[in-house]
């Protein structure tokens, strides 16, 4: 994995978290932030499970090639 690929999932992990923390802890909704945070937060769980299935994908391909005799 390059390190630019775990950057990317890191800093849209980080973005997922940031939002979610705000969310969670603002006393009143800013109704004018929703939208934006919303599709910010789409945008980045986009990113981090395309990134989670391809390492799926790849240690179950490494693993299953392991298991084969």
């Amino acid at each position: 994995m390059a390190a630019g690929e775990t950057e990317t999932f890191k800093s849209h992990y980080d973005n997922l978290k940031r939002i979610a923390e705000t969310m969670r802890t603002q006393s009143e909704p800013d109704i004018d932030q929703l939208i934006p945070q919303v599709d910010s937060a789409l945008a980045s769980y986009k990113v981090c499970k395309d990134r989670l299935d391809t390492v799926k994908k790849t240690l179950d391909e490494r693993f299953g090639a392991e298991e084969q005799p």
